[in-house]
């Protein structure tokens, strides 16, 4: 009875603070143009996805466990659990190979995606399965949830949280770069890891009109599929940092070399975007004169083009002066 008793209270405590994770994401104003996410939110455990993760500390890390034999310490692991901030969830040799996203930002890139019943959508990064839970309570349980990733022990971690949950999208181990052809076509991709430039393969799985919503260059690209040789679109105004796509696709480091660009340039991060971005195609004083000249322009002005076998990024028109190839 008293550990029945101890988990209906940690139930209970989970509740409450998933409750006040919806209201704060409420407040951020992430779902505003597709209110049905909230009842998503409302309805997913993300606890269940993150039956242990890292915080950061003096010197390190400290693993927060539900399974802890104290009861405080489980406390601090559920509330912890429904923080808006992103949970690290595997780490190797210090390194972070997976996360589970800050939830507002999760809210917001779903709601971009702008998701109509019956689409069939691929995840690009399984990571804990929480992202495909809240994409499967949308969608139903249909077969129209595909998640990819590349570590055989995130899916089959992901495969378990997800069976908990109460929850079946279809997981596959592989590379994420490469899509997911037996699954397609797809009305929808979405990447909750970061890379250099966009897949080929994911075009050639989408339908007319399909929208892929992926992290690049320390920014959200939103573009729009026309056929399996075209795809357009501009950056979100937010910024987003996620984990490298591993395999193929993965994106170049950031160029180290800013002599000759004052310290407030180097410091902002709308030109550390434009320096990323432009790696390989524009020297960072390059990149600093435009970034001054046309008045520190935000991640909006900025979008990618593929098309013909090229790829390129823009700043306002795709045929305009400023293009530069995506990647170098």
């Amino acid at each position: 009875m008293g550990a029945h008793a101890r988990h209906k209270d940690l139930e209970d405590l989970a509740a409450e603070a998933r409750a006040a994770l919806v209201h704060r994401i409420d407040e951020s104003g992430a779902w505003a143009d597709d209110p049905v996410w909230r009842e998503a939110f409302e309805a997913v455990p993300r606890h269940v996805f993150v039956p242990y993760y890292y915080v950061g500390v003096a010197g390190g890390y400290e693993r927060r466990w539900g399974e802890s034999p104290d009861p405080r310490a489980r406390e601090r692991w559920v509330r912890g659990a429904y923080a808006d901030a992103p949970l690290a969830t595997r780490m190797r040799d210090g390194e972070l190979l997976s996360s589970s996203s800050q939830p507002s930002l999760m809210a917001m890139m779903l709601a971009a995606l702008e998701i109509e019943d019956g689409a069939r959508v691929l995840e690009i990064g399984a990571g804990t399965g929480y992202n495909a839970a809240l994409l499967a309570h949308r969608l139903g349980d249909d077969g129209l949830v595909t998640t990819i990733d590349l570590e055989p022990e995130i899916t089959e971690a992901a495969r378990r949280h997800l069976a908990a949950a109460g929850y079946r999208p279809f997981v596959v181990t592989g590379d994420g770069a490469r899509g997911v052809p037996e699954r397609a076509p797809f009305d929808r991709i979405i990447a909750t890891c970061t890379l250099a430039s966009i897949p080929r393969a994911w075009l050639a799985q989408c339908t007319p009109g399909a929208r892929i919503l992926t992290p690049l260059a320390t920014g959200l690209i939103a573009l729009t599929v026309r056929d399996a040789g075209h795809a357009e679109g501009r950056f979100l105004h937010t910024p987003a940092y996620f984990v490298p796509l591993r395999g193929e696709g993965r994106p170049e480091p950031e160029p180290a070399r800013l002599g000759g660009v004052p310290h407030r340039a180097r410091e902002h991060e709308l030109f550390r975007f434009l320096l990323v971005l432009s790696s390989g195609s524009l020297d960072p004083h390059e990149a600093y004169q435009l970034w001054e000249r046309e008045g520190w322009p935000p991640r909006e002005r900025y979008g990618i083009t593929v098309s013909g076998g090229r790829e390129w990024a823009w700043l306002d028109d795709p045929e305009g002066p400023y293009v530069w190839t995506l990647g170098g």
